[in-house]
């Protein structure tokens, strides 16, 4: 439980930091012949600060939370 209490504070860390993820989008706008005109469009996906901060109480949560002891 431990690997997953730091990867969700790792997760969560980065989601508060960055907010936002973005990626380009390449779509061909006219193809004639040989000619060809592309356009390349920049979209943003939020990432909630709420989803972040989530994340990174669960971590600390799982963290803190006592071994369960093993027969």
């Amino acid at each position: 439980m431990k690997r997953v209490g730091i990867a969700l504070v790792i997760l969560g860390i980065v989601g508060l930091y960055y907010g936002v993820a973005g990626y380009d989008r390449r779509s061909t706008i006219l193809d004639l012949g040989g000619i060809k005109a592309t356009a390349t469009e920049h979209r943003t996906v939020p990432m909630g600060s709420v989803a972040g901060a989530l994340a990174l109480i669960g971590g600390l949560v799982l963290l803190m939370a006592p071994r369960s002891k093993r027969p």
